[in-house]
């Protein structure tokens, strides 16, 4: 039954998912997308598009968006519940130890090694939405190079990074860029 499967996956993704949401992105690749084909390479650009734009975690919004792709309404709210129980198991049990061991240097040293992998994870999220937008999911060449969705990238980074524009305003003007290239490219 496909509700059961939806919560077995995202309650390993959920479970898997160290470093927040954006961690969550490469999982839900490989686990939704490669192994359980439930949507397409462009339905999860889509996915990760939304997610940002909305209100709350990208995670639980990204586990909402492809349960509702995969399973409608019901699948959304199976994913969600799939994606937010590993943590609110976790967060109740490592509270409790923190509290009590919080201190001691073996648990800061394992929190030392952890906080590369989670920038690792997010680097790799980071990399295949590149590709996704920028090349459609195809292999890396000039020839699959889109170069307006190239400029939109870039001028989206440099505006958030070096002159702190909010990322709604950055989101509403890609927005309105990716039509007038859409525009300009079919007339």
């Amino acid at each position: 039954m496909i509700y059961i499967k939806l919560l077995i996956v995202f309650f390993q993704i959920g479970l898997f998912s160290i470093g927040g949401g954006y961690a969550m992105i490469p999982l839900i690749q490989e686990m939704v997308v490669k192994n359980s084909g439930w949507i397409t390479m462009r339905e999860f650009a889509d996915l990760v598009a939304i997610s940002q734009m909305t209100p709350g975690p990208i995670g639980i919004n990204a586990a909402t968006f492809a349960g509702l792709k995969a399973a409608g309404l019901l699948g959304g709210i199976v994913a969600t519940i799939g994606c937010v129980l590993p943590s609110l198991i976790i967060v109740l049990i490592l509270a409790r130890l923190y509290r009590r061991y919080g201190n001691v240097r073996i648990i800061q040293g394992a929190f030392k090694g952890i906080r590369p992998v989670v920038v690792a994870l997010i680097a790799t999220a980071g990399l295949a939405i590149i590709n996704i937008a920028v090349w459609h999911g195809e292999t890396i060449s000039m020839k699959t190079l889109d170069v307006g969705a190239l400029a939109i990238t870039v001028a989206a980074f440099a505006a958030m990074r070096f002159r702190r524009i909010n990322i709604i305003w950055i989101m509403l003007g890609a927005g309105a860029l990716g039509v007038l290239e859409y525009v300009f490219t079919i007339v």
